[in-house]
């Protein structure tokens, strides 16, 4: 799932619908109407984000609501957390062990 969620997020257009997202539940035409990309483009960059669960679709009658799902967020940002957790250790063992030479 960590990939995926990498994978997503490394696109401007696809940070910049969750960054929409995150101010609240919208419809697919309102989510794609700033970008100067067709609405299918759009589309697949929404595709992308639901296979990674980062957006949740619904659908009342004809029109798509989308809403951000920010679980997979929470997990990439608790493994970035203990990377850097773990790199600050290891580069201070590494300073550590050059000073003492």
């Amino acid at each position: 799932m960590l990939d995926e969620t990498l994978s997503a997020l490394a696109d401007p257009t696809r940070r910049a619908i969750l960054a929409r997202l995150a101010q609240g539940e919208a419809r697919v035409t309102d989510v794609a109407r700033p970008f100067a990309i067709s609405l299918n483009s759009v589309s697949k960059h929404i595709r992308m984000l639901e296979r990674a669960r980062l957006v949740r679709r619904r659908v009342e009658g004809r029109e798509h609501f989308l809403a951000l799902a920010p679980a997979p967020l929470d997990e990439a940002s608790a493994w970035i957390d203990e990377q850097r957790r773990l790199w600050s250790w290891r580069l201070g063992q590494l300073e550590t062990a050059l000073n003492d030479d």
